[in-house]
């Protein structure tokens, strides 16, 4: 089998650069024949190169991956990747084959690539279902979390989620930090991030999700290392590199 083109547009170097190391992994199967800085880009590099599949950046100068995508139509299979899950059923509704949020975690694309694989021989307008394609970390608003529910001994304890100052990774449980509440759940981090609302909570650290509400400041303690003082807790947080672009418009 003929590997599959691919080509992926991203005005930030850092994100062209993982995709470019994550792709790589793959090279059995996929092979990169262009890159894209910019919408307009995209659109000259799809035209000289005819791939097989594009992986677009949502928000791009000039033109957006969504307007991207519209100009290729079928012409070939449209991964869609941004920070910013709200797009998820335009997209779809676009043909996309998969939508991948960032920063783009290597388990996470490999299930796109083998969704690639698997329908390599169908033709792009015949598109998966969106309820099999949604990650099920990007629920629909009306599925977001409204109430967090702890057992503390006998007893079960419940508050909003607007509540929470951060949620925190604790071996098999997840550490849940309140003004008033400090308590642990089972539900796994990486599950939690599905049902929070990503205009109120960002995920900063692979073991870490605040709320953007009680960041109080963001400290510089190293080259690259970065830490978030929220208002309600003594704990500092830290900020993983590869989510701190969330941060740069701040």
């Amino acid at each position: 089998m003929e590997k599959i083109r691919c080509l992926f547009a991203d005005d930030e170097p850092l994100m062209r650069e993982r995709m470019r190391d994550l792709l790589a992994l793959h090279s059995d199967s996929f092979a990169v024949v262009a890159e894209a800085v910019n919408g307009e880009d995209a659109l000259a590099q799809y035209a000289a190169t005819e791939p097989d599949v594009c992986f677009l950046d949502i928000r791009m100068p000039v033109q957006s991956g969504l307007e991207v995508a519209t100009e290729i139509g079928d012409g070939a299979k449209i991964v869609f990747c941004t920070a910013y899950d709200q797009f998820a059923i335009e997209a779809f509704e676009r043909g996309a084959v998969d939508y991948l949020l960032k920063p783009i975690e290597e388990d996470r694309l490999a299930v796109t690539l083998q969704r690639l694989l698997d329908n390599v021989n169908e033709p792009p307008d015949d598109v998966t279902p969106v309820a099999h394609l949604i990650n099920s970390r990007e629920p629909t608003t009306t599925e977001r979390i409204k109430w967090i529910k702890a057992l503390v001994g006998q007893d079960v304890r419940m508050f909003p989620v607007d509540d929470v100052i951060f949620f925190q990774s604790d071996t098999k449980y997840t550490r849940v930090v309140t003004d008033t509440e400090d308590v642990l759940i089972r539900t796994p981090l990486k599950e939690l991030t599905g049902g929070l609302d990503p205009e109120i909570f960002w995920q900063v650290h692979r073991g870490a999700i605040v709320n953007v509400r009680r960041i109080a400041k963001i400290t510089r303690d190293g080259v690259e290392k970065h830490s978030i003082v929220l208002r309600g807790s003594t704990e500092k947080i830290g900020v993983s590199r590869h989510f701190f672009h969330l941060f740069k418009q701040m």
